[in-house]
């Protein structure tokens, strides 16, 4: 720029080959005999590259040198506690610091290389006005040349010399812009170009139209839009087949099997397995008799319990023997039984023929004798005075007593938000007022926990919730808001054991054995806890066994309020059958029948 600045000042007298044929050309071509359109040209020029390319490339390097410094401590951290943590060696890890230095460096000194760029558009802007403007004069008052004559030589020099130096920098310009904007690929230019050009069809397809289009419009000039418009064409045609192609040969290829090790995690809250010989219990899917069993299971307990049981997942289990059945809580087993083929189960009840033969087993829901009767003597057994179930009965049965003994294992803080939930639509205040201000979801999903453990229906929400919010100010311990609970739901807790007349018959637990219950139970500000030792929670229970004798019925034991909760978890594992009820859970118009104390 200088040198050619330098000839054009000195020789521009001596016509429009003074700085070399070159600028010469350059000027002619562009001015064409109209300087101020030779000008204006050059200006469109400056324009694109300064204000469009330059500005851009500056930009985008600008946000991505700041983001990549901005993410060094980040990267070198990392790199560092993989090292730390062996899964990488040191030279990988210097390795990687490197690289890491490299992009950065890289990042910093595309930033102001890009400014380079731009500021030599400014520049060029500048030496032509100077130039112009000291050409012009220079020619005039030094060499006496005409306005005229000194106007056209200068002004085909310098914008001669202007393309020569703006055409270049153009070039740099674009290449810088191409190079800050594909940093982050790592294929070549040209691929890059092709990949995101002509990577689908449809835009080839639409530009092909719109070309054509104008090809047939008059006055257009046809035969470049045609050849454009149909080599485009051409072009998404191809792309199509080949993509056609594609798709065509990855289906009849199939997906690739892909093991979904993720699907291994989960853990069915409720499951039953059966063997071989019992999967014909399920076919036919929802219509089978088993999973109908099942259905009416899960209605029961929302009827009797007021909890909405989990679906069981039944599957089949090639290790289990051919009539074996398994169920599962939550991956545990809870539950296994084995069925006699080609039999019945038959269960004596008080007027049975205990002479009645069969092969002599227990039923597995409740612990009772039972005989196995083969399929042909069922009409006997049912004559004798037993009982006669068949495999699915006998399944239902044994499934639904257990998961009566596991509600509360199975009723989860999602299902206390439900129940929350159900009872806040129609009353919303009661939910507002207790949940979180007095208690969080998880003390409420305690309590309704102990409520179900024995077996205590927990359908009448808004009773629950209101007791809640009654005793909660006061304390937020588990066991005495629960206990608190049940004394509001007297009712609900007692009609399962009244008999025909209305009367509750029931032991009595000895008033000693109270007092020493009580004074070995320390209240903390969320739990209770029974510090009674050992051996002296088995000379309790033994004593209470010896008397009630293992009974196949509910039993009712009346006791204090302050040791109900504990003798229930000491009599739970021996005698499930045998419930606690605190003397004032008994509503003042029930006659208690005593059957003795224990």
């Amino acid at each position: 720029n200088v040198s050619s600045a330098r000839l054009i000042l000195l020789n521009g007298n001596g016509g429009t080959a003074a700085a070399g044929n070159v600028i010469e050309a350059f000027g002619n071509f562009v001015v064409g005999g109209n300087y101020v359109i030779g000008c204006v040209i050059f200006l469109i020029l400056i324009a694109i590259q300064y204000v469009v390319i330059n500005h851009g490339a500056v930009r985008i390097s600008e946000v991505a040198a700041r983001f990549t410094l901005d993410a060094l401590p980040g990267k070198q951290m990392s790199i560092d506690a993989e090292m730390n943590a062996g899964l990488i060696d040191e030279g990988e890890a210097r390795r990687r610091r490197k690289q890491l230095s490299a992009e950065a460096e890289f990042y910093g000194a595309m930033d102001g290389a890009s400014r380079f760029t731009q500021r030599d558009a400014v520049a060029s802007i500048l030496i032509t006005s100077i130039n112009i403007v000291a050409g012009f004069l220079i020619g005039v008052l030094q060499h006496g040349m005409e306005l005229k004559r000194a106007l056209q030589t200068y002004t085909v020099l310098t914008i001669g010399d202007g393309l020569v130096t703006v055409i270049p920098a153009l070039m740099i310009s674009v290449s810088g812009g191409l190079i800050v904007t594909r940093a982050t690929s790592e294929n070549r230019v040209g691929e890059e170009f092709q990949k995101q050009l002509f990577s689908r069809y449809e835009p080839l397809l639409l530009s092909s139209g719109v070309l054509l289009v104008l090809a047939a419009l008059p006055g257009m000039p046809g035969l470049p839009f045609l050849l454009l418009g149909g080599g485009l064409g051409t072009a998404a045609w191809l792309k199509r087949q080949k993509s056609d192609a594609s798709v065509k040969e990855t289906a009849s290829a199939g997906p690739a099997p892909a093991e979904d090790l993720e699907s291994l995690l989960k853990v069915e809250p409720l499951a039953l397995e059966v063997g071989l010989g019992l999967a014909g219990l399920v076919a036919g899917g929802k219509a089978s008799p088993l999973l109908k069993r099942i259905a009416g299971i899960r209605r029961q307990f929302v009827t009797n319990l007021g909890f909405l049981l989990p679906p069981v997942r039944v599957t089949d289990n090639l290790g289990l023997r051919s009539r074996e059945y398994v169920v599962l809580l939550k991956g545990a087993e809870i539950g296994r039984y084995e069925l006699l083929p080609g039999c019945e189960l038959a269960v004596p009840t008080n007027k049975a023929d205990k002479a009645f033969g069969g092969q002599h087993t227990k039923e597995p829901a409740f612990g009772l004798p039972a005989l196995w009767v083969p399929a042909d003597r069922v009409d006997a057994a049912r004559l004798a005075g037993y009982t006669v179930v068949d495999a699915v009965n006998v399944i239902g049965t044994h499934l639904a007593e257990l998961v009566r003994q596991h509600a509360s294992e199975m009723f989860s803080r999602q299902d206390a938000k439900l129940f929350c939930d159900r009872v806040a639509r129609d009353n919303p205040k009661l939910i507002e007022d207790l949940v979180p201000k007095l208690l969080s979801l998880s003390a409420v999903q305690k309590v309704l926990q102990n409520l179900l453990r024995e077996r205590v229906s927990v359908r009448d929400g808004v009773s629950i919730l209101e007791a809640l919010s009654e005793a909660a100010p006061t304390t937020k311990n588990a066991v005495l808001l629960s206990e608190y609970t049940r004394q509001a739901m007297r009712r609900t807790i007692v009609k399962p054991y009244l008999n025909a007349k209305g009367e509750l018959p029931a032991f009595f637990l000895d008033s000693a054995t109270e007092q020493v219950i009580e004074s070995n139970v320390q209240h903390s500000e969320q739990n209770s806890i029974l510090v009674l030792s050992p051996q002296s929670v088995r000379e309790i229970v033994s004593g209470i066994e010896r008397k009630l004798d293992r009974r196949e019925v509910a039993t009712v034991l009346l006791t204090s309020s302050g040791a109900r909760y504990f003798m229930r978890q000491m009599l739970e594992p021996s005698l499930p059958n045998v419930f606690t009820l605190a003397h004032s859970e008994v509503p003042a118009g029930v006659r208690i029948l005593s059957l003795g104390t224990v």
